[in-house]
């Protein structure tokens, strides 16, 4: 397949389509996993500073006794607090409080009074963010360093309930963007790994699914070859005895009628090679027919043997029956193809079996299938030829040959017919011992 330019060109495409619609999905796919890891751990972050935010406010409310002042018991709440104008660091006591999260290095606290004037910083609090105040609930800011932060905002109120001011509990977002960078590496290194990987998939099921189609061209191929030469044989004859009798001068009413008699043969048998072209095609197309009909068998057989007695006497074979079944074997099926089929069989058993020979139709049935055996005593197939016997225009070059005015369809069409009936056609047989040609029809 792969010297065949055409169906290598194909293969390439097929190859290079499959890569490119496999890419698009995985590249969506790794922009929507990527997608799906930020929002999850931007969520799970969002939710991390509402649950220290909460904590520190319960805790804090609860403590503060006057607007804009902090209580000494603050500092047992919060690690690391400096207050500002106040030089140097207070005594840094325990919490009392489940706030782990603050002593992890990236946590910071921002304490401002009810005007937004900064009060108080606590925790990993980075010295370049920006001063000023903002209430919104939820910030994103950047510090002179480029450093990225997520903060959120929530009032104080005193124990009276009076506005104390306004705390932020914010963190480094540097390892959230470390992390979607990792992952970033991950998908743009594991994209193109993939797409390879795919690329060469791609390449190896496009020929798995070419094989088939490719077989199908090849025997597209031998059959158009076979045809022509078929139908060229009678063309070329008939053209021949034309031409002949053209470059006759005069010829008599004897030799007239040799002509047409010899153009009638050639005619004959070009008609019959069309028509078995056109049976194959159309069982190609349509196993069997719309409305399929009630066949016995029993009488199939009495008939084809009764019918054919005349070429099998002329031919000096024997040609008998052999029903070994006492009811009645009736397959769904058309009639006329299965005639053809069994008909087929016999003739080609009788044309192979010498003068003095024997032919016997034997029907029998197993319990799901009715079986016809047509066995002769004939000059036998070569066990290489038995595989290609069924073959379309295949003859056996020694014997089974041109001069039996066969087309050599005899045995394609009887399989075909067998198989649109799901059914089988086999044959077993040895030189010089005769043949076996064993049909299988489901009852």
């Amino acid at each position: 397949m792969n010297q065949n330019k055409l169906f290598n060109r194909t293969r390439w495409q097929l190859a290079i389509s499959y890569a490119a619609v496999m890419g698009l999905i995985l590249s969506l796919l790794g922009f929507g996993v990527y997608k799906a890891i930020a929002h999850a751990h931007w969520v799970a972050i969002d939710r991390e500073l509402e649950s220290v935010a909460g904590t520190l406010h319960d805790s804090l409310e609860t403590k503060l006794q006057q607007p804009g002042r902090l209580e000494p018991i603050v500092n047992e709440l919060l690690p690391n607090l400096r207050v500002i104008g106040v030089n140097g660091l207070k005594k840094q006591l325990p919490s009392r409080h489940i706030l782990s999260a603050i002593n992890q290095g990236y946590y910071y606290i921002r304490l401002f009074d009810y005007s937004g004037q900064l009060i108080a910083t606590a925790g990993a609090y980075p010295e370049e963010l920006p001063a000023g105040f903002n209430s919104q609930y939820w910030q994103t800011i950047t510090d002179t360093k480029g450093n990225v932060y997520h903060q959120i905002s929530v009032a104080l109120h005193t124990q009276t309930q009076q506005d104390w001011g306004y705390f932020q509990v914010g963190r480094s977002l540097q390892d959230f963007n470390d992390y979607l960078s990792t992952v970033k590496w991950v998908l743009k290194l594991g994209l193109p790994t993939a797409l390879i990987l795919i690329g060469f998939a791609s390449w190896l099921l496009a020929g798995l699914a070419m094989k088939p189609i490719y077989s199908s061209y090849q025997q597209i191929q031998q059959f158009t070859a076979d045809a022509a030469h078929e139908l060229r044989t009678p063309l070329a004859a008939s053209q021949a005895t034309v031409e002949s009798a053209l470059l006759t001068p005069q010829w008599d009413e004897k030799e007239a009628r040799e002509i047409l008699r010899t153009i009638d043969r050639q005619n004959r048998r070009l008609t019959q090679l069309v028509a078995d072209l056109l049976l194959l095609a159309r069982m190609d197309n349509q196993a069997i027919r719309d409305r399929p009909q009630l066949c016995c068998l029993n009488d199939l057989v009495s008939d084809l043997v009764e019918e054919l007695a005349a070429l099998a006497i002329t031919s000096k074979v024997a040609l008998t029956a052999s029903v070994r079944v006492q009811q009645q074997l009736n397959v769904v099926g058309n009639s006329d193809q299965l005639y053809r089929l069994v008909a087929n069989l016999i003739v080609n058993a009788i044309q192979y079996t010498p003068a003095g020979g024997k032919v016997t139709v034997i029907l029998d049935c197993n319990h799901i299938e009715a079986i016809v055996q047509v066995q002769d005593t004939g000059i036998g197939i070569a066990a290489a030829d038995l595989e290609r016997i069924f073959d379309r225009f295949y003859r056996v070059n020694s014997d089974r040959s041109r001069h039996t005015g066969g087309s050599g369809l005899g045995l394609a069409i009887a399989q075909t017919i067998a198989r649109a009936h799901r059914g089988s056609l086999s044959a077993r047989s040895e030189l010089g011992s005769g043949s076996t040609f064993l049909l299988q029809l489901p009852l």
